[in-house]
């Protein structure tokens, strides 16, 4: 199972677009590619998923119990010729200053992956193999098996870097070329996603022509990992669930909606930008994360979906918020220009775009039951959001101890509705998915 991490000394160093070039390169000579990436984050994937042509999958340590972890990528690697796995930060960057706990590189450990090291080699030379052999030297057991240099400025470039890691036995697994063509552009959540920016395949593979795909292949050989264990067939009576998917709401990870399908979901894309109504038989609705701050004023003026759903809610079918999902189903979101656009209305809460940042994992606790979980089961979530709610909330999902020591209430729990900041990983707590697709079904 041949499979390679992609790392660097940081945020920033161009692991997106190496990995991208990397899998549109092997696909090009004919490879099948499976993607991945370490971390809870939903758009680097996107643009994996674009140039391999299969969904990238979302690894993440802490959301996923190390058993967990190796059975997901084992489940999605094994039809693969080769898997690429794009890291999170610089290597050993993981829950704390510490330790490499949930790090790329405590990932490469976990999977016996090996690692190429991607160097941003704008203005260095030796100097790169000083950051390598400082990466590689760092952190035991792990099989560093050389450098992709990236953002070279020519090929005279690449021979002096290549020159100087060959002096600490660093082989040089190829070279991109600093090119304004090649940056993908940002937002306030971070990459824009693949969907939303240009892609030309011919001048990717121009850049990606500098990759020695013979090397890496040969770097990529790995020990097999243990086979996934066999999954039990999903109930023969599907429950249809309509799910948001469009340009406002489409952060899912891939697995958790396998997970939901193997509990039996038959899952229904609609979109609340532009449908005036929910799909014909929808017995519980997700809404995921995405930019429902963007999208504000259409999403208002689609009033036909927005009444539509209040009355499913208050049929008493399930209905699931994450994040831009908690966003959408409240009276009234406010954009950074003050203006307040009317959402659905499903629950009491407004919420407010701020420019301050509210990042970080959560180890929570249910306050309430929900269509997801008892009260009183433990979750693990991820935040990523810039709105917050412009009150304190009055029916809390959840709890947990925030970094002050002190306790902290989130979300909306109450009867058949849930909706929370929390973006939760079914996929690391099959339950989770059961206990939603039962409610679905009675």
């Amino acid at each position: 199972m041949k499979r390679l991490v992609l790392a660097a000394a940081g945020s920033g160093s161009g692991k997106t677009t190496v990995a991208s070039l990397l899998c549109l390169a092997l696909r090009d000579r004919g490879l099948s590619v499976q993607p991945f990436k370490l971390g809870p984050d939903y758009l680097d994937p996107t643009h994996l998923t674009r140039a391999a042509g299969r969904d990238a999958r979302n690894l993440d340590t802490f959301l996923l119990s190390p058993a967990r972890t190796r059975d997901l990528f084992a489940r999605s690697a094994a039809p693969a010729d080769i898997s690429v796995i794009e890291g999170v930060m610089g290597l050993y960057d993981g829950r704390t200053p510490t330790t490499d706990e949930h790090s790329t590189a405590d990932l490469a450990r976990l999977l016996g992956a090996p690692v190429v090291l991607v160097i941003d080699a704008s203005g260095m030379a030796r100097t790169a193999a000083a950051v390598a052999a400082g990466l590689r030297d760092f952190g035991p057991d792990l099989n560093v098996a050389g450098v992709i240099l990236n953002r070279v400025g020519s090929a005279r470039h690449a021979d002096l870097c290549e020159v100087a890691l060959g002096q600490v036995g660093l082989p040089v697994l190829g070279f991109v070329p600093k090119d304004a063509a090649l940056d993908l552009p940002e937002r306030h959540l971070g990459l824009v996603q693949a969907e939303q920016t240009a892609w030309d395949p011919a001048a990717a593979l121009r850049a990606a022509a500098h990759l020695r795909l013979d090397a890496l292949l040969d770097a990529a050989e790995a020990p097999p990992l243990p086979a996934p264990p066999t999954t039990s067939p999903a109930p023969a009576e599907r429950v249809r669930i309509a799910y948001a998917l469009d340009e406002a709401f489409h952060f899912y990870y891939p697995d958790a909606l396998d997970e939901l399908r193997l509990c039996g979901a038959e899952l229904v894309p609609f979109s609340p930008l532009r449908e005036a109504g929910l799909p014909a038989g929808a017995r519980g609705v997700l809404l995921g994360g995405g930019y429902p701050e963007v999208h504000a004023a259409q999403l208002s003026a689609n009033t036909g979906l927005r009444e539509g759903l209040r009355a499913f809610a208050a049929s008493g079918r399930p209905v699931i918020g994450e994040c831009g999902g908690l966003m959408y189903l409240g009276d009234t979101l406010e954009d950074l220009d003050g203006t307040q656009h009317e959402m659905c209305g499903v629950i009491p809460y407004r919420t407010r775009m701020q420019p301050r940042l509210t990042l970080g994992y959560r180890e929570a606790r249910a306050v309430t039951g929900s269509p997801l979980a008892p009260a009183g089961t433990d979750v693990r979530g991820h935040e990523f959001h810039y709105s917050a709610l412009t009150h304190a909330p009055t029916h809390p999902a959840y709890t947990w101890t925030g970094p002050d020591g002190q306790p902290v209430q989130e979300g909306y729990a109450h009867g058949n509705v849930l909706a929370s900041y929390l973006h939760l990983h079914y996929g690391g707590f099959p339950n989770l998915a059961r206990r939603f697709v039962e409610a679905c079904r009675a």
